[in-house]
């Protein structure tokens, strides 16, 4: 469904997304995606580099209780996180040259676990995230510390 992003947020709406002003924003954003999320969630996000992909990942780990520092796993793909009221799958597939390379990973274990998966740079993989993910795409905003955050459908990314 498209724009699906918590109600708390309507009034920030405009044209095909919602503005986030500050981290502060971010961090309320992604604890309430954190509270909706139920086992077996992915959520992709898309964007530029710096656009608030990780700042947002590490609120949703916040919001899910997870207490181990979150960092990106640029170089290791996927980082699990086991802390919280269910597992966090923190993948990071900027170096990912062909969605194959996935099966290695054995991602399926985690697109359909028990835990919630968080994928950077998403657009990469898109071809084999499942039906149902919900996926968020990021980009600077007219001012410094503004994001734009609109919530799209998987097939935009294909």
């Amino acid at each position: 469904m498209l724009f699906r992003l918590p109600s708390f947020f309507r009034d920030l709406w405009y044209t095909r997304g919602m503005i986030i002003k500050g981290e502060e924003k971010t961090k309320e954003l992604g604890r309430k995606l954190a509270e909706e999320a139920a086992p077996g969630a992915v959520y992709a996000l898309v964007g530029d580099l710096g656009a608030g992909k990780t700042t947002l990942t590490k609120a949703i780990a916040e919001g899910l209780g997870v207490t181990e520092p979150i960092t990106s796993p640029t170089f290791t793909i996927v980082r699990e996180y086991d802390s919280g009221r269910m597992p966090l799958y923190h993948f990071d597939v900027y170096r990912i040259s062909d969605p194959d390379e996935m099966f290695e990973l054995g991602y399926e274990d985690y697109f359909y676990g028990d835990g919630l998966c968080v994928v950077e740079w998403a657009d990469l993989i898109a071809e084999i995230l499942p039906e149902e993910t919900r996926v968020f795409r990021l980009s600077y905003g007219g001012e410094e510390d503004e994001r734009v955050i609109e919530e799209v459908p998987l097939g935009s990314l294909i």
